[in-house]
């Protein structure tokens, strides 16, 4: 992995939020980047329950500033960052006040997921691109974790699509059993045709379903790692389905070089 670029954009990254699959494994296979000698650079939210001082999070003025269109609405995109302790890796925090400044990540303290929930997913695929441009870093392999996440393949692929900076970069997508009940807004779809994408690509999201996320995902990544021991079986014969290379899960005491493996010949071949 020595030299090659690796953008990390998840849901969720320990020690920023509470440990679960996700936001274990987009703080450990970064980690094993790292230590590899690969580049990175991981992109997460800036929920209003991260603690801004405990962490050290400041805003970066230069990449700060622009506004991003939600459904015929300027947003304005504010990039933080901060440094994980003793490992010399920094995090991006994408956010915005209108979004993340509630003090909760994904529902609210009834369990109740954000209705605005939908406009927070692309607001976040689309300042993490947006960000990476103004880095000028131009990665290898760009890898997804959770849903919140699960439109930047999307987006990559449709919305900016003739962008020479990711020319060459693959998405994998980790395909995890961390979902949700019920839907996002039903207006989903909508509001990703208003920025010109396609409409046959967004009709599994008439139905904003956790697995329907996922599989607009996997229709947009070029390969795809299992992250938990079981997912839905609906997700599992949609991934054989694709006919795109799959990584089966593999836990986080033995995932370093699998992990390795699969960039280096699935991915990157």
């Amino acid at each position: 992995m020595k030299d090659k670029r690796i953008l990390y954009v998840s849901s969720e990254v320990v020690p920023y939020l509470p440990e679960t699959e996700i936001s274990s494994m987009s703080f450990e296979a970064p980690r094993m980047v790292n230590q590899l000698g690969g580049q990175i650079r991981i992109f997460m939210p800036r929920y209003g329950n991260i603690n801004e001082r405990r962490h050290q999070l400041h805003e970066v003025i230069r990449l700060s500033g622009i506004n991003l269109v939600i459904n015929d609405l300027d947003m304005p995109l504010i990039i933080k960052v901060a440094s994980i302790p003793k490992e010399r890796i920094q995090v991006y925090f994408i956010d915005n006040d209108e979004y993340f400044k509630r003090k909760a990540t994904l529902t609210d303290e009834d369990g109740n997921l954000f209705p605005d929930n939908d406009e927070r997913a692309i607001f976040f695929a689309k300042g993490v691109i947006e960000t990476v441009k103004k880095l000028n870093w131009s990665p290898d392999i760009i890898h997804v974790h959770g849903w919140l996440a699960s439109l930047l393949p999307l987006y990559l692929k449709q919305f900016y699509k003739d962008e020479p900076l990711f020319n060459e970069s693959k998405i994998v997508t980790s395909v995890y059993n961390q979902s949700f009940d019920g839907t996002l807004n039903k207006d989903m779809h909508k509001k990703i045709q208003f920025d010109n994408i396609d409409e046959t690509a967004v009709k599994t999201l008439e139905s904003p379903t956790y697995n329907n996320l996922m599989k607009v995902a996997i229709d947009h990544s070029d390969a795809l790692i299992i992250g938990s021991e079981e997912i839905p079986d609906e997700l599992t014969n949609y991934l054989k389905d694709s006919k795109k290379p799959v990584l089966d899960y593999r836990s986080k005491d033995e995932f370093s070089e699998a992990y390795t493996q699969f960039y280096n010949t699935e991915v990157l071949d």
